[in-house]
């Protein structure tokens, strides 16, 4: 075996051993029993389209309103340099899932409300809102959030 890859192989290894015994990759990202800010859309149903631009520390647009009980069509493109995900839950939500990337990084996503993208990527998440409040959507790459990377979706 060459010795770069029985290198990485004990490296997988050892962190694998090193991670907290109550870290649970399915508890950290694909057994949500509710979501804060509503619930997957159905993308077979009517959807108001809202494109997102990601780049290199921003959003655009900042802002989003909706109303309670809309289902949105979130198309995401990643116009900068870097990968960029988009988290849609509460500030506190968000927080908590950003401490767990940064004891885990390379902690790879597969939630229906959010999505990371590679630099000159699109992708889209469909949205129902059932929930009236203000939610976030934010980048929770190490660094990002705290750059700026951050939005806000009113539901009314």
């Amino acid at each position: 075996m060459p010795a770069l890859r029985k290198s990485k192989i004990i490296m997988i290894a050892a962190a694998l051993v090193l991670l907290p015994a109550s870290f649970d990759r399915t508890s950290a990202h694909d057994n949500h029993a509710s979501y804060d800010a509503g619930e997957p859309g159905d993308p077979k149903q009517p959807a108001r389209e809202i494109i997102v631009e990601m780049g290199d520390r921003f959003y655009q647009p900042k802002k989003i309103e909706v109303k309670r009980g809309e289902q949105v069509r979130f198309v995401l493109r990643n116009d900068g340099y870097e990968d960029h995900e988009f988290l849609l839950a509460t500030p506190e939500a968000n927080l908590k899932h950003a401490e767990a990337m940064q004891k885990n990084p390379g902690m790879e996503h597969d939630e229906p409300n959010g999505i990371q993208l590679a630099p000159n990527k699109s992708g889209e998440i469909v949205w129902k809102f059932t929930k009236a409040g203000t939610f976030e959507f934010a980048c929770l790459i190490a660094g990002h959030r705290e750059a700026g990377m951050i939005g806000t979706v009113v539901v009314k």
